[in-house]
């Protein structure tokens, strides 16, 4: 017999989800409460919305070519936040934190206007964004990127956080997929 991973008792009243996980109904129901994904794989069930402060995401076309697809254009994606002041759902309510705006590339394919849509519905969604400490500049109360990574570089690599990246594509798919952003939801 099978333990459940949330009690580490034997599974009483078993639920399986739809990603293959068994657990004891009543734990796996507690955990759904808090946050909606098996706690194994972290496959989410429902819609899962962050806390990104209110901005605006804009994109366009450009015939600039980015290193690793030079078949196509690019994407050029905008990110733009006014000032503001940290609500309930942030670290620290009440104070205030700084205006920013980010610029991100994608190529300008099928799997590029892909990425878009689904960089459109995880904005959309208050999940590319957050509030909290910089991990770049160290500073806190500023608007940090929110465990999804985007190419901010046309060039250098992934050290430059640029192209070429043969994987990036693929990748940023797997980080959206884990916050509950996908094609078919």
């Amino acid at each position: 017999m099978e333990d459940c991973a949330i009690c580490l008792d034997t599974v009483h009243e078993r639920k399986t989800l739809k990603c293959s996980h068994s657990f004891c109904t009543a734990c796996i129901d507690s955990v759904f409460k808090l946050k909606p994904a098996c706690p194994i794989c972290n496959t989410y069930y429902g819609e899962y919305t962050g806390n990104q402060p209110e901005g605006s995401m804009t994109d366009m076309r450009s015939c600039q070519r980015l290193p690793g697809f030079e078949h196509c254009g690019s994407i050029v994606i905008q990110y733009t936040f006014p000032a503001g002041t940290q609500g309930p759902e942030h670290p620290n309510p009440g104070k205030r934190y700084g205006s920013t705006s980010r610029t991100a590339f994608l190529p300008d394919s099928e799997e590029g206007e892909k990425v878009l849509k689904l960089l459109r519905k995880a904005f959309d969604r208050r999940l590319v964004f957050t509030v909290g400490r910089s991990v770049t500049t160290g500073l806190n109360n500023v608007i940090t990127w929110n465990d999804i990574h985007h190419k901010t570089n046309i060039d250098g690599g992934p050290q430059s956080f640029g192209y070429p990246d043969p994987d990036y594509l693929s990748r940023v798919q797997e980080e959206l997929c884990l916050k509950g952003v996908t094609p078919d939801d």
